[in-house]
């Protein structure tokens, strides 16, 4: 229990645990003495008990101890001390951790007087002294009146430091006076409140602003939006503020403007936002990452999501906001480091880390925004991102129509079984009949089918495998002529059918799968453990050698490439053939010597290959691979490598972000001792996330620091689920949200409903920005449902 000395703030008491009433009064003679010297030994001593005589006399009135009454000051000094919880916490002065004083109108307000009827330990205590209904009036009053006055004395100083100001060395203004609010503004703020408690749980519960569609609605009926309906609903609920200022309103008035309630709109989100950079301000180094464009009510927009580490040491991936998306990149490259760095307020110098997950066709764009970024800041490299198969994103920024054609249906595919769970049933008993001989791979590709099979690291080997299957379940849907399936899907069944049976989507699927064999083991441990991720950097190299090595010998490779196509294409009773488009363009000009092979080897195999080969490159760096290189930092990695590590040599890159740059060297030969020669019982941290858990890892500030930057790198994935929940919420948003009801304001308070907001500064904000009275709207609407009454 905190004790605070019985003094006054005017006399310093030093240590409060370890001076008692004689030290304190000791010292504070001496600080009179020192305040006065005229003053003689023997008046300052009267003076200074008089002073302690006093205090003590009045405190053990105001605690009602009469069992203390007739102790004497000195007794008090030496044997008894008065909890800091019994004051007012304005009474009491904290100058340090170790000092506590009171102020000098201390006066103890806050006792429990009945607590000591439930101890048993205190039935033998003297009894406190009870007072009369009189005596506890007289002390609220005088406790009232001590208050107005301290009050009064502090605006009557306010308003003497306004008109004499004083400049300190600092040469830092006054603050100003806060300006008591009259009853117009303040009724205006509380209206202001209600509308913006009404959108945040618009956001939260992702109820769209606008209403019935007026398509929808009979002619002669009319009915008001969500919003005015929300609020309507809360003033026949009882909310006086809003009754009060809408009573004398005309019926048909709109309570909220669209232009309103989009400004309103945005301070939220703006201060929801705000809430998340302010941590990744205090963390200082994050990286950004941004998902696939999405349309937001018939614009695109580009998801943006943050990486940073927190001050509980978790790694965490936050979505901070939608960007509109431009066709011209040099364009979108400008606006998107514009909004991140003026509109949203982050520093970019400590931006470690830059990935885009965009759908097939816009990848060259972001990579036209991620060369600006390296341009301006080195030290954002550029990197896969975690949650998206290597494989996966190497094919979506393949620059081929055919391939962006291909992955667009495949999409399709997925999503039209995951939908209904007839089809999947349908498949299941297809390929129970096609691999009849062979069980085991039949029972795992059921298995894959009800997952996300368009995500995996070997897509387009189990699209391959599927294929057969896919193409007849689809045609027993189309031509079945029973009830049993509904238009919509009978005629998506025929279309992607026939999508699947175009020689040019088997051959694109099936060079992919052979292509991105060599690279599947590889990304496959990019998403494994820390270690996995440290020796899949070190076979980047092996990686290249092989696909450089099909590149010089592309025709050989292809030939085996397009065979299997064309097996499979007899299979499924396919035709192999040119292309339509590319008969129909050359038309009477066809060379007999262009071969559907020779085509698809200079259209297909070529372009894939060596863009393969350079999206590696791009990717992996060369300081890319050095920040991997670091993740030898890590105890179990260090391990694996008998502790011979030199981390220093790949760590200059950051150099700058250490705390301790000068002595690095020294740090790392202290890590390592300490894992090389630890208990046996002790297991070694296997992950960043562990390391950077551990108890004393703040006695090696440079490791905890290279960890730190390590970890937000858009490669490492998120080691605790629950701290990746941005990009989920953002997915989960899109999948019920139907496109013309989306909107990139509400959209950020539904995916981020926990985070806290504060109302007033939402207010404070809306009124600095238009500092216009908020008045009724002009505009007439035809609302049958604004109406309140008097006995609503």
């Amino acid at each position: 229990m905190q004790r605070v000395n019985l003094f006054p703030l005017s006399h310093d008491l030093g240590d409060l645990h370890s001076s008692t009433w004689a030290e304190a009064c000791k010292q504070g003679r001496r600080q009179h003495g020192a305040r006065s010297l005229l003053i003689s030994k023997r008046r300052r001593k009267k003076r200074s008990w008089a002073c302690c005589f006093y205090l003590c006399q009045r405190w053990v009135e105001n605690c009602r101890r009469a069992d203390l009454e007739d102790k004497t000051p000195d007794q008090l000094n030496k044997h008894y001390r008065l909890c800091a919880k019994h004051f007012e916490t304005s009474m009491i002065c904290r100058s340090s951790p170790y000092r506590t004083v009171l102020r000098d109108n201390a006066v103890p307000t806050i006792f429990d007087l009945t607590s000591h009827l439930n101890n048993p330990h205190s039935r033998h205590r003297k009894r406190i002294k009870e007072l009369s209904e009189d005596e506890i009036r007289t002390l609220k009053q005088q406790k009232i009146e001590e208050a107005f006055e301290r009050e009064q004395a502090t605006q009557e100083l306010n308003e003497s430091n306004e008109r004499n100001p004083v400049s300190e060395e600092g040469g830092e203004e006054q603050e100003e006076e806060a300006v008591p609010l009259t009853l117009e503004e303040r009724e205006n703020k509380d209206y202001l409140k209600s509308l913006f408690e009404i959108l945040i749980l618009m956001g939260k519960q992702n109820i769209p602003l606008d209403g019935h569609n007026v398509v929808e609605l009979p002619e002669g009926i009319f009915t008001s939006d969500n919003f005015q309906a929300l609020l309507e609903y809360r003033i026949n609920a009882g909310d006086e503020v809003l009754r009060k200022r809408f009573e004398m309103t005309a019926v048909n008035l709109e309570y909220c403007s669209k232009t309103q309630q989009k400004q309103m709109l945005e301070i939220c989100e703006s201060c929801v936002r705000e809430e998340t950079l302010r941590e990744v301000r205090d963390s200082h180094f994050f990286s950004i990452v941004t998902d696939e464009v999405v349309d937001i009510a018939g614009e695109e927009h580009l998801p943006v999501l943050v990486r940073f580490v927190d001050d509980s040491h978790n790694l965490r991936e936050e979505f901070i906001g939608f960007l509109p998306y431009e066709a011209d990149p040099e364009i979108l490259a400008v606006k998107f480091h514009t909004t991140i760095t003026e509109k949203w307020g982050l520093n970019m110098e400590y931006c470690r880390g830059q990935a885009y997950i965009v759908s097939s066709g816009f990848a060259s764009k972001m990579k036209v925004v991620a060369t600006r970024v390296l341009e301006k800041y080195p030290q954002a490299v550029y990197t896969l991102c975690s949650s998206c198969a290597l494989n996966v994103w190497l094919a979506k920024s393949v620059p081929v129509v055919g391939v962006s054609i291909a992955l667009g249906t495949i999409e399709e595919v997925c999503c039209l079984f995951n939908q209904s769970p007839q089809l999947l049933v349908e498949l299941d008993n297809m390929i129970s009949v096609l691999f009849e001989n062979n069980k085991e791979k039949g029972n795992e590709l059921k298995e894959i089918c009800r997952s996300q099979w368009t995500g995996r690291h070997d897509t387009f080997e189990v699209l391959v495998d599927l294929m057969q299957a896919l193409v007849l379940c689809l045609d027993a849907v189309s031509s079945d002529s029973s009830v049993r399936w509904n238009n919509f899907i009978v005629g998506r069944a025929f279309v992607l059918s026939s999508a699947l049976t175009d020689f040019d989507f088997i051959v694109t699927v099936v060079i992919l799968k052979n292509v991105l064999s060599f690279t599947r083991a590889f990304g496959k441990n990019l998403q494994g453990q820390t270690s996995d991720v440290f020796f899949a950097a070190g076979s980047l190299t092996a990686v290249l050698h092989s696909l450089n090595e099909v590149m010089e010998n592309i025709e050989v490779y292809h030939e085996f490439w397009f065979e299997e196509a064309t097996n499979l294409a007899t299979k499924l009773d396919v035709q192999i053939k040119l292309p339509g488009k590319f008969r129909r363009a050359h038309q009477g000009n066809l060379d007999s010597e262009v071969t559907s092979e020779n085509y698809y080897k200079e259209i297909l195999s070529v372009p894939t290959v060596e863009h393969i080969i350079q999206e590696l490159k791009d990717i992996f760096s060369e300081q890319h691979l050095k920040a991997l290189k670091c993740l030898s930092l890590v105890p179990s990695v260090m391990g694996q490598l008998k502790f011979n590590t030199s981390e220093e040599h790949h760590a200059d890159m950051y150099k700058n972000d250490l705390p301790n740059p000068d002595t690095l060297s020294a740090e790392l030969h202290c890590w390592r001792i300490k894992w090389k020669h630890r208990g046996k019982d002790i297991e070694l941290p296997a992950t960043i996330y562990e390391a950077l858990h551990l108890p004393d890892i703040k006695f090696f500030p440079n490791v905890y620091a290279l960890l730190k930057v390590l970890s937000i790198l858009p490669v490492m994935k998120v080691e605790n689920e629950k701290y990746e929940i941005g990009r989920k919420r953002l997915k989960a948003y899109l999948k019920n949200t139907l496109t013309e009801q989306r909107s990139s304001n509400l959209a950020l308070l539904n995916i981020n409903f926990d985070i806290k907001h504060d109302l007033d500064l939402m207010v404070d904000t809306y009124i600095k920005l238009y500092p216009g009275k908020v008045e009724f709207q002009e505009d007439f609407i035809p609302s049958n449902n604004s109406e309140v009454t008097e006995d609503a």
